[in-house]
């Protein structure tokens, strides 16, 4: 899969693990679809690396999309612990 490919996934990932945990986000939408497009990197790399499970090449592969939207509820969570008070 393309960098593209990595990108898109990545901005849907964002876009379920805001909608799997909802509430204000710190960064608004942008920054919601930036930790999106990280935790899709970083889900799979974590896959990759420490599961000894490499995401498939194919953009619609189950675990793809599972290391991604996990990487992205990560980065949310860690996100919202660090930055949570700063739009009050």
């Amino acid at each position: 899969m393309s960098i593209i490919g990595w990108i898109i996934l990545g901005l849907l990932a964002g876009a379920i693990a805001k909608f799997l945990l909802p509430g204000r986000d710190p960064g608004g939408f942008i920054g919601t679809t930036v930790i999106g497009v990280a935790g899709a990197f970083i889900g799979g790399w974590i896959s990759a690396r420490f599961f000894d499970y490499p995401v498939s090449k194919q953009f619609y592969d189950g675990t793809t999309w599972a290391a991604a939207i996990g990487g992205s509820l990560v980065l949310l969570i860690a996100y919202r612990i660090l930055f949570g008070n700063s739009r009050d």
